[in-house]
């Protein structure tokens, strides 16, 4: 294997194999090294692949939409020969619960509206309709078990809003592996259970990295697509100093419950992020509700070190299930609730970095997890666009690249994924984005 190539990617996930495909793509000659053993098996293997267009932000929403037509044409986007086997999409719609907390959606609609993102309002008879096992009740805010209004109603929502144009990736593992195919069709290369132990820079530039087999491996871009990881990867390039906005591992639960007895959950159901009772719910494969947490004022945040951290699900796993038991009531909680526990790598305000950073060379695709999956075919062809700019001699902090997301009309200014930027307080400072 050479040793020079044009661009390092480091992390072989979802976003981390979009960017080389797409570098391969423009005629750079990639390298993509990836900790563990396949593509997508670090923490995309446990995303939770939920491919919707509703966002807090505009520029959220916007580049959300322009990943939707990849997924719904999933074998275009890859180039795939006829006979791959591929992941599959499945669209079933999201819910979307509206009350004081979030000003009842008005945000969400005056964002579909500017950028028409099909959207229905359903009101709480409606929504009995469209799914009979749910209560259309409203719980907020959050309590823990212990307290004694737990499960207590104040009276209903008035209203959701659904978005049709939604759903979810049935393997985001396999889905990624798919990506790195495509890749590797054009020429890119894949290195596995191989780490970075240091970064090498030389006159303000990056020339290369080290790998834990002692090698070195020398190119002039290297990317920081590294996950729950990415804070030490940009430790070791010295680049934090830099940032105005940060990243930090984030332990979270996801809980997979069986659905109401008498309701089919995994061919009926609907997505749903649903602050109301601070989660939100998909239908799993085996007839079961996966329900994931949205963070709150009353469940504390567990930030920790990506190599030290407890795999089993806990109680909080249990929680997430029996505040969803408000929703659905005739769902049982068994007593062992089984689930996954996995990492986010989240930024400060929840919002991905794209950018830059002061170490000539050195790019970062971070603050990803979470709510990023989706956008994982646009965010590889907007880094390869702003390694271009910046590489032809642009100064991005200064003049912002002004992107211009394919299927939809807008121009995103990826100030908006600045490391530089002011806390975005549009931000919902949750999974949703």
């Amino acid at each position: 294997m050479s040793n020079e190539y044009d661009a390092v990617i480091i992390g072989g996930g979802i976003i981390g194999s979009a960017i080389a495909y797409e570098m391969a793509k423009s005629g750079k000659n990639v390298l993509c090294v990836e900790k563990n053993l396949t593509a997508g098996s670090g923490s995309t293997s446990n995303s939770c692949a939920i491919i919707r267009t509703h966002y807090s932000t505009l520029s959220g929403a916007a580049l959300a939409k322009s990943n939707y037509y990849y997924w719904e044409n999933w074998s275009e986007y890859l180039e795939a020969p006829n006979n791959e086997e591929l992941a599959l999409y499945r669209e079933v719609g999201c819910l979307f619960t509206c009350f004081e907390k979030n000003q009842y959606g008005a945000k969400l609609e005056e964002i579909a509206n500017k950028i028409d993102i099909p959207y229905e309002v359903w009101t709480p008879e409606k929504m009995k309709k469209k799914l009979p096992i749910i209560n259309p009740g409203h719980f907020h805010p959050p309590k823990t078990v212990e307290d004694s209004n737990f499960g207590s109603q104040n009276g209903e929502m008035r209203y959701v809003l659904f978005f049709p144009r939604a759903g979810y990736v049935n393997d985001p593992m396999f889905a990624t592996q798919n990506i790195q195919r495509a890749a590797e069709r054009k020429s890119a290369t894949f290195m596995f259970g191989t780490k970075i132990t240091d970064i090498i820079k030389n006159n303000g530039r990056v020339t290369g990295v080290i790998l834990d087999t002692g090698e070195q491996i020398n190119a002039p871009i290297v990317v920081n697509a590294s996950g729950p990881h990415s804070y030490k990867i940009n430790e070791l390039a010295g680049v934090t100093k830099g940032m105005n906005i940060g990243t930090k591992a984030l332990r979270v639960e996801v809980a997979h419950v069986p659905s109401p007895e008498g309701f089919n959950f995994e061919t009926n159901g609907y997505i749903c992020s649903d602050d109301d009772i601070s989660g939100y719910w998909r239908p799993e494969v085996g007839n079961k509700i996966l329900i994931g947490h949205h963070e709150n004022e009353v469940d504390p945040s567990e930030w920790v070190d990506p190599d030290d951290y407890n795999t089993e699900v806990t109680d909080q796993a249990r929680l997430q299930a029996l505040r969803a038991a408000q929703r659905f009531p005739g769902m049982g909680i068994p007593n062992n609730v089984q689930g996954i526990a996995d990492l986010y790598d989240a930024s400060d305000d929840w919002i991905p970095i794209y950018d830059k950073s002061d170490l000539q060379g050195f790019y970062m695709a971070v603050g990803t997890s979470g709510n990023q999956f989706k956008n994982a075919p646009v965010a590889g062809m907007m880094m390869n666009a702003l390694i271009d700019y910046v590489e032809a001699g642009n100064d991005h902090d200064k003049k912002p690249l002004q992107f211009k997301l394919p299927n939809v009309d807008y121009d995103l200014d990826m100030s908006f994924c600045s490391r530089k930027r002011e806390i975005n307080r549009e931000s919902s400072f949750s999974v949703v984005g």
